[in-house]
């Protein structure tokens, strides 16, 4: 997101910092890391093209959620869980929009802040008028509100996968709300907003530290401390309908051109090399992945298919506008090869019950173009460069540290989530009603009549 990924925060009011520091526990600003006043940016107009160009991906991407990833994660479950899939990504995209309107967007991406967090100075866009403009685009403020919001929606949402068929739904919208504040925001702001990883040049053009990243490890969390499924891994638990997760997986794809090119957030050069290297990406992680499990197995299957384009998909998107062709191919090849492995074997070995692969596709795609961007950013590789000052060794420096406080904070902040809400009103159902299945135990409805 190379249009504000810029230093310019201006410093909180010690008063809203302590609001902070209550409503965030960890997060609070030392004085040394407060960051100076914007500077002047000059006077720009709305460009009807780009606008027109962000309208449509914020479609796609909030596409990516429902329908897409609901029937993706919808097919892989089996028939009495069906329905309590699409209601955890319906009602998810519902409960995140609030919250981001009313003060995510403010904490992530408003117009003060420091190094680790926003301010309340845009809570609900207050003083934001109609036409103004977002800084350093050519787009409307609402219309790039919206368009981070899908991404806010959809980054919880892909947790989903992880404890699918056993978590209360309560215990769902809690999480949703929560991991959206204390996990999610920040880091947006450290990265895209302004914070501490965008003072260090960090490249994350689309997400992949925003949103796959923290998404696969609170993923790994809600394995372990939801636990797994009654019967996993004695008992086969046979996805009930592959037609869905094929045509969700094909939403997905086309919905990631929105996701990664409209992440320009201008209809340009950038959008449109962002766009050819998520589609070559995806293409040979889908190719490789289906040849190693051709080889393993015997035979190439539909989901194998669909699920290395997704982890091609996933492993471009930090690097998909810094990138050229040759770094999509390598990107594309190592995702397959890689997450395949984490999918299958490292999660055989680690015992945990990651449902629908959300570590190993999401988690590990997702760390895999963080670090690679650093390479094939290279001009000499095909890449667009690097910022002022930065070389291929210190850009790799810069992922690694944004990598791994991210993977540690994720960790710690997820799991206290997770802790809190087992106290309170519980994380899992209780066994028979698993054994009857969430759509009626939990909603009353069933998804198909027999």
């Amino acid at each position: 997101m190379l249009a504000y990924l810029r230093p310019g925060m201006r410093v909180c009011t010690p008063l809203k910092m302590a609001l902070l520091s209550c409503c965030l526990l960890l997060l609070g600003s030392a004085p040394g890391l407060a960051q100076e006043d914007a500077p002047a940016v000059a006077s720009a107009q709305i460009d009807s093209g780009n606008t027109a160009w962000i309208l449509v991906a914020t479609a796609l991407v909030l596409f990516m959620t429902i329908p897409a990833l609901a029937l993706f994660y919808g097919g892989l479950v089996r028939t009495k869980n069906v329905l309590s899939v699409l209601m955890h990504c319906f009602v998810m995209a519902a409960l995140v929009s609030v919250l981001w309107v009313a003060v995510g967007y403010s904490l992530a991406l408003g117009t003060e802040g420091n190094a680790f967090i926003g301010s309340f100075g845009m809570v609900f866009l207050s003083g934001v008028q109609p036409g103004a403009i977002r800084a350093y685009t050519t787009i409307p403020e609402h219309l790039f509100c919206a368009f981070q919001m899908t991404f806010a929606i959809i980054t919880p949402a892909l947790v989903i996968g992880a404890f699918v068929e056993r978590m209360k739904f309560a215990a769902v919208l809690w999480f949703s709300a929560l991991w959206l504040l204390v996990v999610y925001v920040p880091i947006c702001h450290m990265t895209w907003g302004g914070g501490w990883f965008a003072g260090q040049n960090v490249i994350d053009f689309a997400g992949g530290i925003v949103v796959h990243i923290t998404a696969g490890i609170a993923a790994l969390v809600a394995c372990i401390m939801v636990g797994k499924r009654r019967g996993y891994p004695e008992a086969m638990m046979i996805p009930h309908n592959l037609t869905y997760t094929i045509i969700g997986s094909a939403m997905l794809w086309v919905g990631w051109f929105g996701f990664n090119a409209g992440s320009a957030l201008a209809a340009d050069g950038s959008a449109s090399l962002a766009l050819l290297v998520t589609h070559l990406s995806a293409c040979v992680a889908t190719l490789t992945w289906m040849c190693i499990e051709w080889r393993v197995n015997g035979k190439p299957s539909v989901l194998g298919a669909a699920t290395g384009a997704i982890a091609g998909l996933a492993a471009i998107t930090p690097a998909s506008g810094n990138v050229g062709p040759a770094g999509a191919f390598a990107i594309g090849v190592t995702s397959g090869l890689i997450c395949f492995f984490a999918s299958t074997t490292l999660k055989r070995r680690c015992g945990y019950d990651d449902s629908l692969d959300v570590v190993g596709v999401h988690g590990v795609g997702g760390l895999i173009g963080v670090l690679l961007v650093a390479v094939f950013a290279s001009p000499q590789l095909g890449g667009t460069g690097y910022a002022e000052g930065m070389t291929m060794f210190s850009q790799i420096q810069a992922q690694l540290v944004a990598a791994i406080v991210t993977v540690v904070y994720t960790l710690i902040a997820s799991a206290a989530i997770f802790w809190l809400i087992e106290k309170t009103v519980g994380l899992r159902v209780s066994a028979e009603q698993e054994d009857r299945g969430l759509d009626l135990t939990e909603h009353a409805e069933s998804g198909y009549t027999f």
